[in-house]
């Protein structure tokens, strides 16, 4: 089963994301902001899937995505956002294997996106 690395500086988006996927049959870690998230990537060795908020203090997640991906280059990842439009202003397109789902999001849309993600 795929383990995925949720990481939002909000609490409960990040509790939400985190049950949503566990139900899904997911393996998942979470983390409540980008120097954290390297530390838990660190534990996890390996994982196939980043969840990540794209505005969070310390560190945006479109460079916490491009630091995992140094070690794990063929990392997926999810961008959580409510502010899509300032994605796209820092970050003109998106790779292979990225993709964006704005928030407030529902458990089925979430869900929908990992599994085309991961597929």
């Amino acid at each position: 089963m795929p383990t995925v690395l949720i990481v939002d500086d909000e609490d409960t988006v990040r509790r939400f994301v985190g049950r949503v996927l566990h139900d899904a049959g997911y393996r998942t870690a979470l983390a409540s902001n980008g120097p954290e998230a390297i530390e838990v990537a660190e534990r996890l060795g390996s994982f196939e899937l980043l969840v990540t908020d794209v505005l969070m203090p310390q560190m945006p997640g479109d460079e916490l995505a491009r630091r995992l991906r140094l070690k794990e280059p063929k990392l997926k990842i999810l961008y959580l956002t409510g502010y899509s439009d300032r994605l796209f202003k820092d970050k003109v397109t998106l790779w292979e294997d990225e993709a964006f789902l704005d928030k407030p999001c529902t458990a089925k849309s979430l869900k929908q996106a990992v599994s085309l993600l991961l597929s």
